[in-house]
């Protein structure tokens, strides 16, 4: 059908090829330069691409198909996790305000859980909104499917009741019966009495918080008994559980600050990194690096150091990636540790005892080589942190085994805070480069202005803010830029106020827009 048809420019083409399969967050341009749509997903690849597919434009309604014939370009910036999207899109919300997602507020808000401790029976419950009505709440939940599984496994685990009614009663149990099918301890029957039952639901509390990392270990210990005894199918339905469990937690850390960590238990982890690793002594100076990247350019890494366990921000250092093309983690690794350890050679700089690198084996056998070929086979230990299951490499050989760690080891936890406060520092520069890129995207589009040009022209006026400042004269004055130009750059600075691009004939002015969920999936075709 010709109406459904539609050709997009060479520059949404580019990005579309360079897209990766990582989670991130994506902008949607119109032809004017503004952001009109900002959206996140677990897979840029897949997600952005649907938007594009001949199939997805024919089935769209008519707002879907407006924004999508308004696409002129489009940026993304790839993250570490689906929480961090999650985040970063939320918080580009606020500040951009685009056309089409304004009136997503309803969209926009995460899972919670919630209890009111005070109620006769406590409950738990999942929410979208936090009030101030002296209930608790956790949250919020990035991931859906982690805010479901948590609230299942405190039901589950500490027996909490899972019905509706306010007070519980012997009638409300003739119609649930969830002391047989899902593990109630029935206070509503008097199997249990009100105080055990609110000790229940205390102990449910310290989980939530992060108190009572045994009840996770115990999981754990059931999923591999259950492997061991060849019932795989449950030991991979506890596997699925453990993960997504896990996986709230973390994405809560991330909406978190890191809490600061003890001081006793700094020493203990310590103790345990020097036992499991075979080290001489507790290791004194640690370091941390995690690579990151903004529309597979404009590569980061970060470096955090923590002194006798504890991360000591005056030490932090942040690199900008100069010899690597596109999103090649190992690759980025290579050069930030050639730099880093070139340098501490060169300037007779002490070593730290112990090096991480944030994304497991094949980081580590990067880094590896690159300290090999600077001499330095003995000093520092180095070891890659594997996001999934939380395992520490150590052999780039792979002929050991990573090492894995209780969800109560001390050693996890300096580990942990360590390798959040690099994914934290790289988040703050990707910010500031975030909305440097934002902000001076805007001379991408004037003819006669190439990388080189653009260069030459922020570093002549100092900044962006200054050069909108500049007179037509002031522009026409700076180096390299000729009258025809200087007119067409002071355009584009000073665009006038126009309307939003309209909708199609077909649709009617919006009252509201229906958009693709902005939890990563991808538009049915």
């Amino acid at each position: 059908m010709a109406h459904h048809t539609i050709t997009f420019s060479q520059k949404v083409r580019d990005k579309l090829a360079a897209l990766p399969g990582k989670p991130g967050v994506y902008l949607m341009r119109n032809s004017l330069g503004r952001i009109i749509y900002v959206g996140k997903a677990a897979s840029l690849r897949n997600r952005v691409s649907s938007y594009f597919r001949p199939a997805t434009f024919a089935k769209a309604d008519p707002k879907l198909r407006g924004l999508i014939r308004s696409i002129d370009d489009l940026d993304f910036i790839v993250l570490r996790s689906e929480a961090e999207a999650t985040l970063t899109e939320s918080r580009l919300i606020k500040d951009y305000r685009p056309r089409y997602n304004i009136e997503l507020k309803d969209d926009k808000r995460f899972l919670l859980l919630k209890v009111r401790p005070d109620d006769p029976c406590p409950r738990f419950e999942a929410v979208r909104l936090r009030k101030d009505d002296g209930a608790r709440y956790w949250g919020p939940f990035a991931s859906s499917a982690s805010a479901w599984a948590s609230l299942e496994f405190v039901e589950r685990e500490f027996g909490i009741r899972h019905c509706a009614a306010a007070r519980p009663g012997p009638d409300d149990h003739k119609h649930c019966i969830d002391d047989v099918v899902r593990f109630c301890s029935a206070p509503c029957i008097g199997k249990t009495d009100p105080d055990a039952y609110r000790a229940r639901v205390l102990e449910a509390c310290a989980f939530l918080d992060g108190d009572r990392p045994g009840h996770l270990e115990t999981l754990r210990k059931r999923m591999e008994e259950a492997a061991a005894e060849m019932r795989f199918e449950k030991a991979a339905a506890l596997r699925d559980w453990y993960l997504l469990l896990v996986r709230g937690l973390r994405e809560r850390a991330v909406v978190r600050k890191t809490p600061p960590i003890q001081r006793a238990e700094a020493d203990a982890g310590l103790a345990e990194l020097q036992r499991r690793l075979g080290l001489p002594s507790p290791p004194h100076r640690m370091e941390c690096y995690d690579i990151s990247n903004i529309s597979g350019t404009l590569s980061v890494a970060s470096q955090v150091v923590s002194i006798d366990g504890v991360p000591t921000p005056a030490h932090y250092r942040m690199y900008r990636i100069k010899t690597v093309e596109g999103s090649n983690d190992p690759a980025s690794m290579a050069e930030v540790i050639r730099r880093r350890f070139t340098r501490a050679l060169s300037e007779n700089e002490p070593l730290p005892d112990l090096v991480m690198v944030d994304g497991g084996l094949t980081q580590l056998r990067a880094a590896r080589a690159e300290l090999d070929a600077l001499g330095l086979r003995d000093r520092p230990r180095l070891t890659g942190i594997a996001k999934q299951y939380e395992e520490l490499y150590h052999d780039p050989s792979a002929e050991q085994p990573p090492l894995r760690f209780s969800a109560n080891s001390p050693a996890l936890h300096v580990i942990q805070r360590l390798r959040d406060e690099s994914h934290r520092f790289a988040l703050t520069y990707h910010r500031k480069l975030r909305a440097r890129l934002i902000r001076e995207s805007v001379l991408d589009d004037v003819p006669g202005i190439g990388a080189k040009r653009k260069a030459q022209l922020l570093a002549h006026f100092g900044s962006l803010s200054r050069m909108k400042a500049a007179s037509l004269e002031d522009l026409e004055s700076a180096p390299g830029l000729s009258r025809e130009t200087a007119l067409l750059l002071h355009a584009a600075l000073h665009p006038p106020i126009s309307p939003p691009p309209a909708l199609p004939p077909e649709a009617d002015p919006p009252t509201a827009v229906h958009l693709p969920p902005p939890d990563g999936s991808v538009p049915k075709t």
